[in-house]
């Protein structure tokens, strides 16, 4: 029962916020920052049950052209990916655009598809939707490939997948002056591994976008008024595993998962060389507030920098690259080092229609062990025109 009221009540704040910081943009007034401090001081609610990965799915990022930065993006996204990186720069969508991508991580095992659809609602605001898939499937079931009697029988082996999926909603309005931009995330999120276990589980994000001079500051909070999972276990299914090893999985988890916030600062600008080339630049600070294996760790905040650019030719051929994921590693015999992931992208527009790729090793830190990643964008004011 108390685990019951609790979860209300978190939901009830939640909900409480989103609702009065919406009503508050919509009547322009400047109270942003009082509900971005009132949501964070949410930690003193919840503190005992916050994890410092949980959904880490989410994390992974989306689209081709920003994952070509090593996810330098913050302060520049401006199209239909937004909804993903800062739900401000939805505000520079001008008519419908689409986007989908695809990945493959850990030499094809597990897959991630991403898509999303955006459009102006008039000249100061817009809104999106998405829909992102992680899955692992065909996992091989093999509980019951031993029977009691210690007998092997392989019709016993069937198959299972491990999905995570995420529906998110965002809205972006040009607030204050035209210079400055704000965009809230609501998202749902539906886990599921197999027959054994799902959860269900809701957040929401907020971002800030500025510009002036060709400078561009962003500044992304995921999970602001913290995220949380609500898990369903199959009992049945778990007395069958409980015991395989001795010791071991005795317990069941905890049903509860809730995600601290994560907070997100990036600095760019636009460099123009002569009529036809132009280069943007963008460094990133992603922090987490808790202890981790970035390169900047202390006990209550960690920071992982990310660095990237794009030159672009009359806005037609991209050329991108950039360097991020800065971790501290341990190896088996103790040896300590730096670990970096260096990206590369190239992009193409043509008539509405933008084909990126982006050659990453997000699938293992410190391996060369690449991810191919593609996606395609659709403007359709190309198309009005």
């Amino acid at each position: 029962m108390k685990q019951y009221l609790f979860k209300r009540e978190v939901i009830l704040i939640g909900i409480k916020i989103f609702v009065t910081l919406l009503t508050s943009i919509l009547n322009k007034k400047k109270t942003l920052f009082i509900f971005i401090l009132f949501a964070l001081s949410l930690e003193g609610i919840v503190a005992q049950s916050f994890r410092n990965y949980s959904n880490e799915f989410l994390n992974i990022g989306v689209d081709a052209a920003a994952l070509g930065m090593s996810k330098s993006v913050v302060a520049t996204s401006n199209d239909v990916s937004s909804i993903y990186w800062n739900p401000a720069g939805l505000t520079s969508v001008k008519d419908y655009q689409g986007s989908l991508m695809h990945a493959s991580y850990f030499a094809g095992i597990a897959n991630y598809n991403f898509a999303s659809f955006a459009m102006p609602i008039d000249t100061k605001s817009a809104v999106a939707i998405s829909l992102i898939r992680f899955g692992v499937d065909d996992i091989l079931n093999t509980t019951e490939l031993i029977d009691s009697q210690g007998n092997i029988d392989f019709n016993q082996i069937s198959l299972f997948s491990a999905a995570d999926y995420a529906f998110n909603i965002a809205f972006a309005r040009k607030i204050i002056n035209k210079n400055i931009n704000f965009g809230i995330n609501a998202k749902i999120i539906r886990r599921i591994i197999g027959d054994f276990a799902s959860s269900w589980g809701f957040g929401f994000d907020a971002g800030i976008q500025f510009e002036r001079n060709n400078w561009y500051l962003g500044l992304m909070i995921r999970d602001i008024t913290t995220t949380f999972n609500t898990w369903s276990i199959d009992t049945a299914a778990f007395d069958k595993i409980k015991n395989a090893i001795p010791g071991q999985n005795q317990e069941l988890p905890q049903t509860t998962e809730i995600t601290k916030p994560k907070m997100q600062l990036g600095l760019a600008r636009t460099w123009y060389f002569g009529r036809d080339f132009k280069l943007l630049t963008e460094v990133d600070l992603n922090m987490r507030f808790g202890q981790t294996n970035d390169i900047f760790s202390s006990k209550n905040i960690s920071i992982d920098p990310a660095f990237g650019f794009q030159l672009g030719y009359d806005n037609l051929v991209y050329l991108r690259a950039g360097i991020g994921n800065f971790q501290n590693t341990t190896e088996f015999d103790g040896t300590k080092s730096l670990a970096v992931q260096p990206n590369f992208g190239v992009g193409f527009t043509y008539n509405g229609i933008q084909i990126d790729y982006a050659l990453t090793n997000i699938g293992s830190i410190g391996n060369v062990l690449y991810s191919n990643i593609f996606s395609i964008k659709v403007d359709y004011s190309f198309f009005r025109h």
